[in-house]
């Protein structure tokens, strides 16, 4: 269960104000709510199951110490990540808006296509390495899945962003908090 947590909140926290968040909100102004949150949650169990296989084979090969100290090292680069932004291109925003295919199919492969790579598929992958894998798989799906609901609601509402800056802020936070805990405990 500790791993189902732990990643559901980092996760969950990795994605707010992240681009695919944006996305979801973009696509929320065009299709109904359930067609999108459903493609977010195909591609994401995809991509985080893969995330966690890749997470799982590192974790065997790497003594633990050391993965400690690059998952610490790794939350700080997401902090700094966090706190540059993701913006989506007028490009990404368009293509968004004029997709009149299937919702599902059209949020699935965006959402795919853009998680590969993405700091959240990073941090799924340093958090495998952690702890188990179900749980990371479950817990990180889950945690990006309710980020990009709450992302969908807050779209749908309000016609507009939640204020960046502070979400940016909060989240770059927690990360260097995940970060210097993971140093402090591989190094203590």
């Amino acid at each position: 269960m500790d791993a189902f947590w732990i990643s559901l909140v980092a996760i969950f926290v990795a994605e707010l104000g992240d681009k695919s968040q944006l996305m979801a909100m973009t696509f929320a102004t065009r299709f109904k709510a359930w067609p999108v949150l459903a493609g977010i949650t195909i591609a994401t169990t995809v991509v985080h199951l893969f995330s966690v296989a890749i997470g799982g084979l590192i974790g065997d090969a790497l003594p633990t110490t050391a993965i400690s100290i690059v998952a610490g090292i790794a939350f700080l680069g997401f902090a700094v990540w966090t706190l540059r932004g993701d913006e989506l291109s007028e490009e990404e925003s368009k293509k968004a808006q004029r997709t009149t295919r299937n919702a599902i199919i059209a949020v699935t492969v965006a959402f795919f296509l853009s998680e590969l790579g993405d700091k959240t598929m990073l941090a799924t992958i340093v958090l495998a390495t952690q702890h188990g894998w179900v749980g990371t798989w479950i817990g990180s799906t889950v945690g990006m899945v309710a980020a990009d609901a709450l992302a969908i609601v807050v779209g749908r509402m309000l016609g507009k962003h939640l204020p960046e800056k502070v979400i940016r802020y909060g989240a770059a936070a927690a990360f260097a908090v995940f970060g210097v805990v993971l140093l402090v405990d591989a190094i203590w």
